[in-house]
């Protein structure tokens, strides 16, 4: 019995297969990446702030790269825009006609070069993202969603780029 799941083991275990965002196709020599601050012409200007950490974050946590702040000594620099941020209205109280749900979408574009040479190891100059936050009808009890929905779309980007970078796609 042991010998026969030993022995599948090792035939699942040499098939290729792997975690899908756990690749890395990055060339050897880049050990450090520059974030710095994504360029954003809207007036959301904590995304600035917020994609960057968690890009940061996501980039640690899956990685052996070192992360830099900016450009200055990295192997390689993610940089990244911020195209568009609309937040509309789609849920709408029925007694008082007032909004009670908000979606955002996000585009944004991001592209990985290495410093030596200057060669693309990675872009996607359009990715879209949205998030969902409630907003309480009632005055009261108003609380302000938006804040947690940037930082679930935050992390949803960091996700997203990281894994388009280690898969190279």
């Amino acid at each position: 019995m042991f010998l026969g799941t030993a022995a599948g083991a090792l035939v699942n275990g040499s098939c290729g297969y792997h975690v899908a965002g756990k690749a890395d196709l990055m060339p050897k020599e880049i050990r450090t990446i520059g974030i710095p601050p994504f360029t954003n012409p809207t007036t959301r200007y904590k995304l600035t702030e917020k994609l960057p950490m968690a890009i940061t974050r996501e980039f640690l946590a899956r990685t052996r790269y070192q992360i830099l702040p900016d450009a200055n000594g990295a192997d390689a620099v993610l940089q990244g825009s911020v195209q568009m941020v609309l937040a509309v209205p789609v849920i709408f109280d029925p007694v008082t006609g007032r909004a009670a749900g908000i979606l955002v979408q996000t585009l944004l574009g991001v592209t990985l070069t290495q410093v030596a040479g200057n060669k693309v190891l990675y872009t996607n100059p359009v990715m879209d993202f949205r998030q969902r936050y409630e907003i309480s009808t009632d005055p009261q009890a108003y609380f302000d969603e938006s804040t947690p929905a940037f930082d679930r779309l935050s992390r949803d980007v960091a996700a997203a780029v990281v894994s388009g970078v280690l898969e190279n796609f």
